[in-house]
């Protein structure tokens, strides 16, 4: 399982940041999601968790005692053509203070992602006070005067684990990556932007609100950064 560790200690710092108790150890998940796995024919799947705090009445305050609730499936995982870019769009981003907790209050997420797919887009990248934030369900990174870029941790985006896998994969190249603030210019003078997700993994985008990014194809950072992420699953 990709990064497994990594998905999970999330899944911890999120249950801490919601005030909820933690039912399975690492290992109990691991065995979950190898039996899930073993009714399985076929090559790469998605696996989805979600947690909730048990069945108690409808108030804002329930029972600290409630076993928590936990369910868990897999989805295929269709093969990630690198050479496919996708459009975007740029959006107010008019969520809540704590986009770093992964939840299931994504209605704004939802409205976002609606809104791109309304205007002809696979994406919205999202901006507050003039600088990006993510997208409605990715990272992005940009290429910016020959240096690839990212947005750095903080309430408003959520630590992604294939964000942090490509930096790490990066670390000590020519293509490190650089954890700092873009704003709105920088974004749409950039000579490349891509996403990472899960689901997604990466996927470059060829134009934003309409207008090409580079030369709407697949850049060459992008290209070095997908060759080493294949190499790393490769090697899992």
């Amino acid at each position: 399982v990709l990064r497994l560790g990594q998905h999970l200690a999330r899944l911890e710092q999120n249950l801490a940041a919601v005030g909820m108790v933690h039912p399975l150890s690492r290992s109990q998940w691991s065995a979950i999601i190898e039996r899930l796995l073993a009714a399985q024919a076929g090559d790469d799947f998605t696996i989805y968790v979600q947690l909730t705090r048990g069945v108690a009445p409808r108030h804002h305050h329930p029972p600290g005692n409630l076993p928590p609730t936990v369910f868990a499936m897999l989805n295929p995982l269709e093969p990630v053509d690198p050479s496919v870019t996708v459009t975007a769009i740029t959006h107010e981003d008019f969520r809540w203070q704590r986009c770093d907790i992964k939840s299931t209050s994504l209605i704004a997420n939802v409205l976002l992602r609606q809104a791109a797919v309304a205007a002809g887009a696979a994406e919205a990248i999202l901006l507050r006070d003039g600088r990006i934030t993510e997208g409605a369900a990715s990272n992005v990174f940009v290429v910016v005067d020959g240096r690839l870029r990212t947005p750095p941790l903080s309430r408003h985006l959520l630590p992604g684990v294939t964000r942090d896998l490509l930096i790490e994969l990066l670390a000590g190249t020519t293509d490190a990556v650089l954890e700092t603030e873009i704003d709105t210019d920088q974004l749409r003078r950039a000579d490349e932007i891509f996403l990472t997700s899960s689901g997604r993994e990466l996927a470059p985008v060829s134009h934003l609100d309409g207008q090409s990014i580079g030369s709407a194809c697949p850049g060459p950072v992008y290209l070095r950064a997908v060759a080493r992420y294949a190499e790393f699953k490769a090697r899992a």
